[in-house]
């Protein structure tokens, strides 16, 4: 009995006693490869913060940049907007994109139909959903926002502004007026332009450019 107290005292000592050390360092680890990914991390840049002046590795993860080539255009998608945004005060590619044509042939009906949902989803909440700059935001006045938006049917401007010119505006913002490039992609930008080139047209008692059925797809 005498034996068994004195061996339950010293373990009881050997347990509180290490305790009081406890281990903030890792020790060895016997497969790294299965603690440690090495896995390429696909679209990730290089971390200049990860390496040493020697180009070395200063952690266990491998870094791998498979981002695509610049300029490179992704298979079903139209050319990018080749003018980017001016410096405050500049206006020297706004003016430019006068001469960008729309590259999407005229929409068919249900095209039509998919960019006037676009101009309601995106737009109207400004401009109003006729076009005549009275939307909710405005509200005749009486809106949140105290300054008319533009009205793209009915004010001449904004009735002979290139098609280039609006998606300038679309892509970048223009004064007030915010970039949708987060909230339109390449295809559905222009498919809005042409639903407001419709409209201002038939305003005007034009024809509108009639297009087949499927003529061109809108991607959502």
């Amino acid at each position: 009995m005498k034996k068994v107290s004195v061996i339950l005292f010293i373990a009881t000592g050997i347990a509180m006693a290490g305790c009081n050390d406890v281990k903030r360092e890792q020790g060895s680890i016997y497969m790294p490869d299965m603690a440690y990914s090495r896995a390429f991390e696909t679209y990730s840049s290089r971390d200049s913060i990860l390496f040493t002046t020697d180009n070395a590795h200063t952690d266990d993860k491998i870094f791998y940049n498979n981002m695509p080539v610049a300029g490179t255009i992704a298979r079903g998608e139209e050319m990018p907007f080749p003018l980017t945004k001016d410096a405050s005060g500049d206006t020297t590619n706004y003016i430019a994109s006068k001469q960008i044509q729309n590259p999407l042939p005229p929409l068919d009906s249900s095209h039509m139909k998919e960019a006037e949902r676009l101009y309601l989803i995106n737009c109207a909440i400004c401009h109003g959903s006729k076009l005549n700059g009275n939307g909710p935001l405005y509200k005749d006045g009486n809106g949140p926002y105290p300054a008319k938006p533009a009205t793209l049917v009915g004010d001449a401007k904004y009735e002979n502004m290139p098609e280039g010119q609006m998606y300038y505006s679309i892509m970048y913002g223009k004064n007030l007026m915010g970039s949708y490039a987060a909230q339109l992609n390449r295809d559905q930008r222009w498919s809005v332009i042409h639903y407001i080139k419709a409209k201002q047209a038939e305003a005007k008692g034009g024809n509108i450019p009639a297009a087949k059925d499927s003529a061109v797809m809108v991607k959502k």
